[in-house]
């Protein structure tokens, strides 16, 4: 038969092979129940988180257009909402806001800000009573090569590094002093006020008023002057993302701000009281960059080191690091940072 009819031998080879197929088959799933059941178990666990993790399987509720790449946005019921599309920053470009830009209306007197009431001169200190009759005394310059270098530890606190990425510990632990003025109280960790004291007397004897402002925050006030920044700056348009980084090169995060240790003293003139570049290029800007180190403070945030510090340059801003530290850093031209990384 299969002479006569050749034509059959295909089909018959055909379905042979399926029969075999099947067989097997279902021999495989008798004898390996459990894998195929583990398999299919394995399976829809997938289908199911993946449904969760990313819309692949729906191309009708506004995800992914037929045949394209197309983002389109999901409108809500609310046809008053609308979704903005993706918008470029360059957070370079965008001005920086005042500290008094965005706490206008906050009522916080027991916080240091940056209103009038929160300034303290020297004469002001003094007319208080409080006693200041040493004589200022500058650090030391050696003159000699020969001369014992100090000796600096990771463990001090007048060299504690706080920033973004070193946040204050949980242990560390300081006192706040307090400075009695005609207009207040002042707090800053008790251990620098007789050096502030005396770089204030020794800036008088110069002819410049140097004037304090926010010394001590707590992090309740840092909380509140950064959230509010945020919030300016997304109001303006930006990305929540795009406003906290911009608003962290104004003002430390909050946690690792060295206000909140009361090492970090902001400083201004009865001539110049705004915050801001300016101050630099004021007689009082000018002295205390010179002769700050004298009496331990650094400026904290120079200009062309911001790449380092990630905060913009604030000629106001100085922190306590002791005379022999300070000496260093400012004679060096670096950053607390840049001293951490060659001395400690």
């Amino acid at each position: 038969m299969g002479s006569k009819h050749k034509f059959l031998r295909i089909p018959a080879i055909m379905g042979l092979a399926v029969c075999l197929l099947f067989f097997r088959f279902t021999d495989y799933c008798r004898r390996g129940t459990k894998r195929f059941v583990c398999a299919i178990f394995i399976f829809m666990c997938f289908m199911v988180g993946n449904s969760f993790a990313y819309p692949v399987f729906q191309n009708t509720g506004g995800f992914v257009a037929d045949g394209t790449d197309e983002q389109i946005p999901v409108v809500s019921e609310d046809e008053s909402l609308t979704l903005t599309g993706d918008t470029s920053v360059n957070i370079d470009d965008v001005p920086l806001l005042e500290d008094a830009d965005v706490l206008d209306g906050y009522d916080a007197s027991e916080f240091h800000g940056m209103s009038e009431v929160d300034k303290y001169s020297l004469s002001e200190i003094l007319e208080e009573g409080t006693e200041m009759e040493k004589e200022a005394e500058p650090a030391d310059i050696p003159e000699t090569e020969n001369a014992s270098k100090p000796v600096f530890s990771k463990d001090d606190w007048k060299l504690v590094l706080i920033n973004k990425q070193h946040p204050i510990p949980d242990d560390y632990e300081f006192s706040l002093g307090n400075i009695k003025t005609i207009k207040g109280t002042m707090k800053c960790d008790e251990r620098i006020i007789d050096e502030l004291l005396s770089m204030m007397q020794a800036a008088k004897k110069d002819g410049i008023t140097l004037a304090i402002c926010s010394p001590y925050r707590d992090l309740n006030y840092q909380e509140v002057l950064f959230n509010r920044k945020i919030e300016a700056y997304m109001r303006k348009g930006m990305s929540y993302m795009d406003a906290y980084i911009i608003s962290s090169k104004a003002v430390t995060v909050p946690g690792a701000s060295e206000h909140q240790i009361g090492l970090a003293i902001d400083i201004v003139s009865d001539e110049y009281v705004t915050l801001d570049e300016g101050f630099a290029d004021t007689e009082a800007g000018r002295w205390l960059a010179e002769h700050s180190c004298e009496y331990g403070f650094i400026l904290r945030y120079p200009a062309g080191k911001e790449y380092i510090t990630s905060i913009e340059f604030e000629p106001w801003h100085f922190r306590y690091v002791g005379k022999d530290a300070a000496m260093v850093i400012t004679g060096e031209g670096i950053t607390l940072e840049e001293f951490w990384d060659k001395y400690l």
